[in-house]
């Protein structure tokens, strides 16, 4: 054990860029799925429009599913370097933001099965010729809606690890500040778009996400490319010993 955390500690730069290509696999991943297929295909308002949409392109709306699910993949990973490089900041912080990472995302890979179930009242199984194909388009799309809904809590607790992380990133002086303000300024937008979904639904919108994306993408690239200021990060880890 304390070989391997004196290992870890001799080569932070290499568990940052790994982080931070995951996390840019877990940005394109869940652009890919969210506004590349279900923006796509989702006709909002229109069960029958939609149901067709997602019959016509079954391996599209498979694909989504399955780019969702390597994103959360990525999750772990990223979430566990990122508690190991900020750890130094505070051990405590450090292990909340962990914890609330980790139940976004289980509720996200739960959420999952709204949209398989919204495929299988598409299918043309034997029980499902109880129900009319009204009823059937009309099932699926509320699949999608409860699928929107769960993403919208799920990222209530993704918006505690934005803000979190920000603070972190903050007092860390082994990255920079603006990426903590950023990260923050993320996690507002996030808990505000999510407690608008739940509140007043109309207030709803994707422009109240763009400051996460830069955000977000400005921290993976940093990662990438610039890593950890190694000194002063090694100086915060012997501190702490």
């Amino acid at each position: 054990m304390k070989l391997s955390l004196k290992k870890f500690e001799d080569s932070p730069q290499l568990y940052a860029r790994i982080a931070g290509i995951l996390y840019l696999l877990i940005i394109v991943t869940g652009i890919f799925g969210e506004l590349l297929v279900r923006n796509k295909l989702l006709v909002y308002g229109d069960a029958n429009a939609t149901a067709n949409n997602i019959m016509k392109s079954e391996l599209l709306w498979r694909m989504g599913i399955s780019a969702d699910l390597v994103m959360h993949i990525c999750d772990l990973p990223v979430m566990i370097i990122l508690y190991y490089l900020l750890r130094p900041v505070s051990e405590k912080l450090a292990l909340l933001n962990l914890s609330f990472n980790l139940i976004q995302t289980a509720v996200l890979v739960a959420n999952k099965l709204n949209l398989l179930a919204a495929l299988f009242f598409l299918g043309d199984a034997e029980y499902l010729k109880s129900f009319s194909p009204e009823q059937l388009h009309a099932l699926s799309y509320l699949s999608i809606k409860l699928h929107d809904f769960g993403f919208g809590i799920g990222l209530i607790f993704f918006g505690f690890v934005c803000l979190i992380e920000g603070y972190l990133l903050f007092k860390s002086n082994y990255f920079p500040q603006t990426i903590g303000v950023l990260m923050s300024i993320a996690g507002i937008c996030y808990l505000t778009n999510s407690f608008a979904l739940l509140l007043v639904p109309q207030l709803s919108s994707i422009a109240l996400l763009m400051p996460c994306l830069i955000a977000e993408l400005s921290f993976s690239l940093w990662l990438i490319f610039k890593g950890v200021n190694l000194p002063i990060w090694k100086n915060s880890v012997y501190k702490n010993i």
